[in-house]
């Protein structure tokens, strides 16, 4: 697969998530300067100050409600935008937000970095906490896992977890350690993580079973990850500025971005099969049809 990388927003801006919103523009977080971005099908961008600076946008996801739902990870805030700008959100004060993702219950789900819970959140901004079993586990992505469930990643302890949407949790510790999860997606069947501390794919089956799967670049430290309609899925190579392609068997394949210091972070797939990522360097990167 070839990428074209479109530059937006400022210099130094770091785009940093991505998502298709409902107006099927590409939306993208500045994480250095506070704002999200909509980028147009004609090419054109807009930036939208959501937050101080220093409040650092971070992952962004379409909502359930027609507009786009972002975590404010220094801002301690679940940020809101509609498709024509308009900004609101709510305060999660001292948590650190980081991952969010949209439930089975058509609420958002966040994880709170640094107060070890999982966060529940209606789009009128009812809000309700879960406690963690680990201590200093820094929960950081979340995604709907085919179980009718959520899953979400512990950095720092080395684990995968389950929480129902009635608030029952589950820790499955993996079996390499420092492994470092942090992003993660679902298929149909499955559940497929990166562990950016060990240079591997790892895939967990509802029932807990898991397998890893080492990168050609043990060094790649993989960031993202996203499910694609044919099961396979892409991640991103933050450190080699490469993207990851995997199918359910566990091969790996990688593809070069334009520029191999492009910090690639977030990454999402239009309903067309377009994969875009969004590259801290300063750009979105538009690569082919991904399969589907």
């Amino acid at each position: 697969m070839e990428f074209v990388e479109i530059p937006v927003g400022e210099t130094g801006c770091g785009p940093y998530g991505v998502a298709v919103g409902p107006d099927g523009a590409i939306w993208c977080t500045e994480v250095h300067h506070g704002r999200v971005g909509r980028l147009d099908a004609d090419g054109s961008y807009r930036g939208f100050a959501v937050g101080p600076a220093d409040s650092r946008p971070t992952v962004i996801v379409a909502g359930p409600d027609e507009a786009l739902w972002f975590t404010l990870y220094q801002g301690n805030r679940i940020g809101r935008i509609g498709t024509d700008g308009s900004v609101s959100g709510f305060d999660v004060p001292g948590t650190n937000p980081y991952g969010l993702a949209v439930g089975p219950d058509s609420a958002l789900w966040f994880t709170a970095m640094s107060t070890d819970r999982i966060g529940r959140i209606t789009v009128d901004g009812e809000i309700t906490e879960f406690a963690l079993p680990e201590s200093g586990g820094f929960p950081s992505l979340i995604t709907s896992g085919p179980d009718g469930a959520l899953w979400f990643t512990l950095n720092q302890a080395n684990a995968i977890g389950r929480i129902s949407t009635g608030g029952e949790v589950r820790v499955f510790p993996l079996p390499t350690e420092n492994a470092a999860p942090v992003g993660l997606t679902g298929t149909d069947d499955a559940l497929w993580f990166v562990e950016i501390g060990a240079g591997q794919v790892g895939r967990i089956r509802p029932d807990g079973e898991i397998a890893e799967f080492p990168l050609p670049d043990r060094a790649a430290r993989p960031h993202a990850i996203i499910a694609a309609p044919d099961g396979t899925c892409w991640f991103t190579e933050w450190a080699t500025g490469r993207l990851g392609h995997v199918t359910p068997d566990g091969h790996v394949e990688t593809h070069a971005l334009p520029d191999p210091s492009s910090e690639p972070h977030g990454l999402t797939l239009a309903a067309d099969g377009t994969l875009w990522v969004a590259l801290e360097s300063g750009a979105l990167a538009r690569g082919g049809s991904a399969p589907n």
